[in-house]
């Protein structure tokens, strides 16, 4: 996982930042928590708290168009 360099030292902003990064990283919640040293209900838990969205939103197929 490359190096993250953090703007201030506010901890719900550096997890937060570390949780997105580990996520866009693996791909998946089971590696992300891998990479965090965390258990997969672990993110979780901090993916609800943080307010992440996770599976990000895309367009395309399977979703909406309004």
């Amino acid at each position: 996982m490359p190096q993250l360099i953090l703007e201030d030292l506010n901890l719900e902003t550096a997890e937060r930042r570390l949780c997105s990064e580990a996520l866009n990283t693996a791909g998946n919640i089971v590696g992300a928590a891998e990479l965090l040293g965390i258990t997969r209900h672990a993110l979780k838990r901090r993916i609800i708290k943080l307010g992440i969205e996770w599976p990000p939103a895309r367009g395309g197929r399977g979703e909406p168009t309004t």
